[in-house]
């Protein structure tokens, strides 16, 4: 039976990406069939788990997804699969403060689905203190497992056997240790690591964190702590209906943002994926009924995306008589012109009125609910769909456009209408995870 896992630390920055990716990469390097997923909202660290993988990698959500697609995503994963590493977000226990279970804590996935954690402790600038902030961790929630320890930033020998005997006295097991290692640093920007597909050296990066993996951990101990992982049959994930039958999905550097989930669900009804790049002048595909632009990093691309002339010009005409659809950096590119971090306006394809601004930045970041105002291409008037923002950029000119959402953070509190809706085309900052069943008035 397959077996699970999960990657978790107190905080963010404590080396669980690199901690994933090594154990990812070593586990394929000695045969076993390995597979990456993330908690929460996160584009970034899943394009890294399929680059070292060979396999895609997926999002669990306790708070934005419905409890059919979180076991059809599970259920999906472990067929062809010996083990699934899961990696947190940010803290282990880190989320909403309510409801319970369904906070979006990466907690919430190991409880409900019985997951053992493996804690990264960044010992960094304490030593015995490290065995209590792992008691702490192990005895806060009896649902939530801590099997075992791996130790960061080790500083020397004895900083190790300060570190490891006080989390062995606490009653855990160390599973290894990394000493310090400033070459072995992933390179970052404003809304995470540079991507995958952007890194020349990834490959000889991932060799080497393989093999200090292997030289760091007790690989049998690590393991042997993996808990089988049983998952009723699920039927077929609907996160999200797909908007068409054939659907052109603007795919590159600068619209990378596209969840694993919402493609499997697409497919699974039936839907066909048909990738273009904007950034390579390339268009909707004529016999495409719907396009998707996705999020991503426009902001580092405008003067390109704005001669792309070719794309504006087809996407346009593409416009008049099929939906197209903008999420956060696909919504800055449906706009008038986008405004990059020099302070140069760039035009946009100007199917919708706003103008955005990477130079005046402000960061939007949390769990958000959008309910439609009317129908497009995302679904029909009053559907709910719960998701998330994260972006620097800002509108700075909203033009006339009709609102598209009303928006809704993760307690329930309004935020006002918000994206853009022009006749069929229609955008906005909201990151979609999963359709949620019931509807507001």
């Amino acid at each position: 039976m397959p077996k699970a896992l999960m990657i978790a630390a107190p905080r963010s920055g404590g080396g669980k990406t690199t901690v994933t990716l090594g154990l990812l990469a070593a586990l394929r390097e000695q045969g076993i069939r390995v597979r990456g997923a993330k908690t929460g909202p996160d584009y970034i660290d899943p394009a890294f788990h399929e680059a070292v993988t060979g396999q895609p990698s997926f999002n669990l959500d306790s708070w934005a997804m419905p409890s059919p697609v979180l076991e059809g995503l599970l259920s999906s994963a472990l067929q062809d699969t010996d083990l699934l590493i899961v990696e947190s977000a940010m803290g282990l226990f880190d989320g909403l403060m309510e409801p319970e279970g369904a906070r979006g804590a990466p907690s919430d996935i190991a409880a409900r689905f019985d997951i053992p954690v493996v804690l990264v402790l960044d010992v960094s600038g304490q030593g015995q203190s490290a065995g209590a902030v792992a008691h702490g961790f192990a005895t806060l929630n009896a649902h939530v497992r801590i099997a075992g320890i791996i130790l960061n930033q080790v500083a020397s020998p004895r900083h190790l056997a300060m570190a490891a005997g006080a989390v062995q006295s606490a009653g855990l097991p160390v599973l290894g240790a990394f000493m310090r290692d400033k070459t072995l640093v992933l390179p970052e920007r404003h809304l995470g690591l540079v991507q995958a597909r952007e890194q020349s050296e990834l490959h000889t990066v991932l060799h080497r964190l393989a093999d200090r993996t292997l030289k760091a951990l007790d690989m049998d101990a690590l393991l042997a702590v993996a808990k089988p992982l049983s998952v009723e049959t699920a039927s077929p994930i609907v996160a999200v209906s797909p908007p068409g039958q054939r659907i052109a999905l603007a795919d590159d550097a600068a619209f990378s943002f596209f969840y694993g989930h919402i493609a499997q669900s697409w497919r699974q009804a039936g839907a066909e994926i048909v990738p273009f790049s904007p950034l390579a002048d390339e268009v909707p595909d004529p016999s495409c009924d719907v396009c998707w632009l996705s999020g991503g990093y426009p902001e580092l691309h405008a003067g390109v995306l704005s001669s792309s002339r070719n794309f504006h010009h087809r996407l346009r005409k593409f416009a008049e008589s099929r939906p197209v659809h903008g999420e956060c950096g696909g919504f800055m590119v449906l706009g008038k012109a986008l405004e990059d971090a020099q302070g140069i306006l760039h035009p946009m394809a100007g199917l919708l009125g706003h103008v955005t601004s990477f130079a005046k930045r402000k960061i939007n970041l949390g769990y958000r609910e959008a309910v439609l105002r009317a129908s497009c291409a995302l679904g029909e008037a009053g559907t709910r769909f719960r998701g998330h923002e994260f972006h620097y950029a800002q509108v700075t000119d909203p033009g006339s456009d009709q609102p598209l959402v009303n928006l809704f953070d993760g307690t329930g509190k309004e935020l006002g209408p918000a994206g853009g809706q022009r006749g069929l085309v229609s955008g906005s900052y909201f990151h979609v995870m999963a359709e949620w069943e019931n509807r507001h008035d």
